[in-house]
């Protein structure tokens, strides 16, 4: 009964893949005590007439596979079941120590199958997208009036604490065998992980030990080879740089994140979801050659060939309703033919 009482707290009571997905991060013990949860060890003791000490050992174990949270990192003494099933997808998946590819199936499965329309749901609160794009830094440096919330290296530079974890996207799809189209990134190998978390997210992260603690500078060069593979750096939708919502900068490909995959599924556009940055994409048609690079690194397929009046050559042309200024394909582009130009106002990004 235990399994299905947290079923009903995710918002699938009755989903068999659910079930499975719980029984791989827990026995039925593990769950008994999980179901018992917001409380503190001694109160969950009580409860269930159990050891304390017994207790903490489960939830310690339960904390490090990403299934309960403590208010404090460091003195664990009252825990919380995971908010959703984002948060599970995300802690438990996003640790060095998933390297299961059963777990893995799963997950993919009950995406494609059942929780595409509740993830998309969490992707929108109060009306307001969760998360925005961020342009490249490569792409937006010699731009003149850059906003600091808009410039990824600057908000990187003022964080206190920053760590890295395998993303837990990207290791769905590496432990199927199907690897990312856009990068390589690997959960047995620190120096292919991608997924930065920044503050409490980093707090929580060294804490449970399913990531590393990185620096400033480390981090800056991760960003430039996210941008040389063509990954999408997103935030949360808001100019504050430090605050306690913020706790990670996920770098995403429209391939295997759970966001894109789960919009796929739902038949929803992206732009309902995801909040664009303030540029688009412009392409100098003289000094596009027409190779076809940027369409193949474009997320959104915000880039189409033409033929122009008169040119035997094909070009590429910017679909501008489409195009969510990520800036990848500027990266990507060795004629330097596409600048990012901004067209909406710095108050298009809330406080």
């Amino acid at each position: 009964m235990s399994y299905e009482i947290l079923m009903e707290k995710l918002g699938f009571p009755r989903s068999e893949l659910m079930k499975k997905i719980l029984q791989c991060l827990m026995n039925e013990e593990g769950a008994k005590v999980a179901s018992l949860l917001p409380g503190t060890v001694e109160e969950i003791a009580e409860k269930l007439g159990m050891e304390k000490e017994k207790v903490r050992k489960i939830l310690e174990d339960l904390f490090v596979k990403g299934v309960v949270i403590p208010k404090d990192f460091k003195n664990r003494e009252f825990f919380r079941f995971v908010r959703n099933i984002v948060q599970l997808h995300d802690a438990s998946l996003a640790s060095e120590r998933m390297n299961d590819p059963e777990y893995a199936r799963l997950w993919k499965e009950f995406i494609e199958r059942e929780a595409h329309e509740a993830i998309v749901k969490t992707l929108v609160h109060n009306g307001r997208k969760v998360s925005r794009v961020v342009p490249a830094y490569h792409a937006i440096k010699d731009l003149p009036d850059v906003l600091p919330y808009e410039n990824i290296k600057e908000m990187i530079k003022v964080q206190k604490k920053i760590a890295v974890v395998p993303c837990s996207c990207r290791n769905v799809t590496d432990l199927l065998e199907n690897g990312c189209r856009f990068t390589e990134e690997k959960v047995t190998d620190k120096n292919t992980w991608k997924c930065i978390q920044v503050g409490r997210g980093a707090e929580y992260t060294i804490e449970r030990g399913s990531g590393i603690e990185i620096t400033v500078e480390e981090a800056l060069k991760l960003i430039d080879e996210m941008e040389k593979d063509g990954l999408i750096h997103m935030w949360a939708n808001t100019a504050k740089i430090v605050d306690p919502r913020i706790s990670v900068n996920c770098n995403c490909c429209s391939d295997c994140c759970e966001n894109f995959v789960s919009a796929k599924f739902s038949n929803v556009p992206m732009d309902q979801l995801l909040e664009k940055s303030r540029y688009i994409a412009l392409i100098d048609v003289e000094k596009c050659t027409g190779c076809q690079t940027c369409i193949e690194r474009c997320h959104f397929d915000a880039i189409e060939l033409y033929r122009p009046e008169g040119s035997k050559k094909f070009k590429a042309k910017v679909v501008e309703e489409k195009c969510f200024g990520c800036g990848v394909c500027v990266v990507g582009c060795k004629q330097n033919a596409i600048k990012l130009k901004a067209v909406r106002p710095p108050e298009f990004i809330p406080d």
